[in-house]
């Protein structure tokens, strides 16, 4: 049989876990020299006039929304239900929570948004493994996913773009090949696929999947046509180039340069000069994964009559999963301006980020239905917990990050 008892008392000895921290200094004393030359070359986070924009614009609708959530509260109960403005308030409260800890890493650099994201996805697997139950012969498995495999994923993931190749197999292939090994090592054969499964999928959704979403912050953005669209790229590229350093580099450099016979009144061309940022786009993916539950919520509520899986979800409607991506694309598009993407790609990608947004919310609540358990956890007080509101960032971040960087990059 599983030992629930087992499991709490397992993840809720995790943060004491931390002692291991100075056996993991000792016996990987060349990291710092390692990551010297990354953190040395941090000059922070980037953020175009738009994106400014567009982020005033959000914590404008929030504090909107704080203070209409405050008066509804004061209605009586005869004209508005209080179960409704209670779950109003409680998401608006925890939106204001993940603009928080985004602008937060905004504010401070890559390094610290990268970290952040990967406290979110420990407190997530935290939260999954303590709902799964696991047998005492997991317990070491679980220590390598925890403090081996989710720091090393965020690592390569601040390392930039050039381990792109490796940190977008190391939980696929290398963790889902040892986690089997170490668990049958143990000696515990019980259930051992379901086991296995369990800390795989966890691990996959959790910790690969949103590691993505913080890795659009490292791409060389372009638009479209291949022009560069992101603040970092031009700078990347110049640095990229050797400057001249003889008479004679600089006679070659002067005659193969377009600009040495164009007249000295002639304006410069600066249409190709970067106007976007990374943190932008970042921000635009999440605002659209966050809009599209409202959306398919509010249709859900509003249009809903066929169910699409009532034993998984009572919820979850055809009219609203279809008005909500529907909506979702007509607002990404409106949103374009902030995007490297044209109106019709920013409603092309706004529609894949729907679909797997809905896709996210319906796997998650099979596993909890599964489980036997309404939420993962609490988040905020009488709320669900972080799982539950990023089960649909964790499956669009990699879809949106792999069709940006197939189509928009350099």
């Amino acid at each position: 049989m599983f030992a629930n008892p087992i499991t709490a008392d397992l993840v809720a000895a995790l943060p004491t876990a931390a002692a291991v921290g100075s056996l993991l200094r000792e016996a990987f004393g060349s990291f710092g020299q390692f990551m010297a030359p990354v953190l040395a070359a941090e000059d922070g986070i980037k953020l175009d006039f738009r994106s400014n924009i567009l982020l005033g614009s959000v914590l404008g609708v929030l504090i909107a929304a704080y203070f209409v959530g405050r008066a509804l509260r004061r209605q009586p109960e005869s004209t508005i239900n209080p179960a409704v403005i209670r779950t109003f308030n409680l998401r608006v409260r925890a939106w204001w929570m993940m603009a928080a800890i985004l602008i937060a890493g905004f504010l401070l650099d890559y390094t610290a948004t990268v970290i952040l994201f990967g406290l979110v996805s420990f407190w997530a697997l935290r939260e999954f493994i303590t709902m799964t139950p696991t047998r005492r012969g997991d317990h070491r498995t679980l220590f390598w996913t925890f403090f081996v495999f989710t720091p090393l994923q965020y690592v390569l993931v601040r390392l930039g773009r050039e381990y792109y190749g490796l940190y977008t197999v190391m939980i696929p292939v290398y963790a889902s090949l040892f986690i089997p090994a170490r668990i049958a090592i143990a000696g515990d054969p019980k259930r051992f696929l379901e086991r296995v499964a369990k800390i795989q999928a966890g691990l996959l959704i959790c910790v690969y999947s949103l590691s993505h979403a913080p890795a659009l912050l490292d791409l060389p953005l372009t638009d479209s046509s291949g022009r560069p669209w992101s603040l970092g790229t031009a700078t990347e590229e110049t640095d990229a180039t050797p400057a001249p350093t003889t008479n004679s580099d600089l006679a070659t450099e002067k005659a193969k340069s377009p600009d040495s016979k164009r007249p000295s009144d002639t304006p410069i061309d600066t249409s190709d000069e970067p106007t976007g940022s990374n943190a932008g786009l970042l921000f635009y993916f999440i605002l659209i994964v966050q809009l599209n539950d409202v959306f398919q919520y509010a249709w859900g509520n509003l249009l809903g009559r066929h169910v699409i899986a009532p034993g998984i979800n009572a919820s979850r409607t055809w009219e609203g999963v279809i008005g909500g991506a529907l909506s979702t694309m007509l607002v990404g598009a409106l949103l374009w301006w902030a995007t490297p993407f044209q109106m019709w790609e920013a409603a092309c990608m706004s529609l894949a980020v729907a679909l797997m947004g809905f896709a996210g919310g319906m796997t998650m609540s099979a596993i909890k239905r599964d489980r036997g358990v309404k939420d993962y956890g609490t988040l905020v007080s009488g709320h669900a917990g972080v799982l539950d509101r990023i089960d649909s960032i964790c499956f669009a971040a990699p879809v949106f990050f792999h069709l940006t960087r197939y189509f928009f990059t350099a």
